[in-house]
Order: structure tokens, then sequence, then C-alpha cells
């Protein structure tokens, strides 16, 4: 796990487009898998992010984790009230909004400071296991859901950018 796998390698894409396996616990002590979630967590926020599959760093196993901050207005002011870490193994979204709405959005994968509008479900309903094989039901709106489905997507093989019209640099990229 020493680098977040990209889409300008072909191998690696080659690699990030297929359908993850299962994650079989009974493959891993706990310690292991503790091990492997502490690692992919350190991984994510190296690389500055708020989520991460780990067909990312080169794992065929359905698993990601995401950290999203709690953000609250107060008064004039946005402040992040706190933050939880998730991370669940095989994860399903099994219900999903009919309202949705568009959100830019980039991804650890894809290099060059791209992102593009994906428009999603505004609520789902995520049902996986935690990391001791315990089946976990998450209700996620705004930012956690959006989040949730860009790594499920990722485990099915699939890339924002496969989702959205179009997609453009960054300004901080482009060198204005």
């Amino acid at each position: 796990m020493e680098k977040i796998w990209k889409i300008s390698d072909k191998e690696e894409e080659k690699f990030l487009r297929r359908k993850t396996a299962a994650f079989d616990f009974s493959k891993f002590t706990k310690k292991e898998i503790s091990e492997l979630v502490k690692k992919m967590k350190e991984e994510m926020i190296k690389a500055d992010g708020i989520g991460l599959s780990a067909n990312q760093i080169g794992l065929d196993m359905s698993l990601f984790v995401a950290q999203v901050p709690k953000i609250e207005e107060r008064g004039e002011n946005f402040v992040i009230t706190g933050q939880k870490f998730y991370a669940v193994f095989n994860p399903k979204i099994t219900k999903e909004s009919k309202e949705k709405s568009p959100m830019e959005e980039g991804c650890l994968s894809v290099p060059g400071g791209i992102s593009g509008e994906v428009e999603r479900p505004e609520k789902i309903t995520l049902e996986g296991q935690d990391k001791n094989g315990k089946k976990i039901k998450i209700k996620a709106w705004g930012l956690l859901a959006r989040v949730f489905q860009h790594e499920v997507d990722h485990l099915n093989g699939m890339l924002f950018i496969d989702r959205c019209k179009k997609t453009k640099k960054s300004q901080k990229e482009i060198k204005i």
C-alpha cells in the first residue's frame, strides 16, 4: 500500500475498472483487518481524501474507508464540529431517494485536478459489514451519501468520470 492507483497508468486503470471480490473475513485475523483499515485511513488522509476504496490501492476486495467532516453554520461562519470515520466491508446501496442533486466531484485516482459535476441521489441506505463482520446499516444524506456512492462505484469498477457529462481542470491546476 504505497500509492494510490491512477487511471494514467493503463494496467492500473484496467484494475480500477473491474468489480472487486467480496471481502472474505475467514482469510484474515482481526489484527490483520485492523491493520488494513488503519493503513487505508492513513493513505486516505495523506492524500487529502475523504474516501478511499481498496482497489484504489491495488487490493481486490470490497472495502472502503471514509471520513467526512461535519460542518455546521454558526452565524456567518462555518465550523467543523467533528468527523466520523467509517470502514465498510462488502457495501451495497439498498435504498436511494428519488430526489437527486448535482455536485462537483474529484477523485484520487483521476490525476491532474480533473473534476466534474455528477448527479446522485440525495439520500441513501448503505448496508454492509463492520471490521468484525457484523452487519451494519447506515442511512446517509448530503456529502456522506455522495462519498458512500462514489466509493461503492469504485468497488463496482466505475469512476466518477463515467457518470459526469463533462470534466474540467481545477483552477489551481490550470495555473491562472
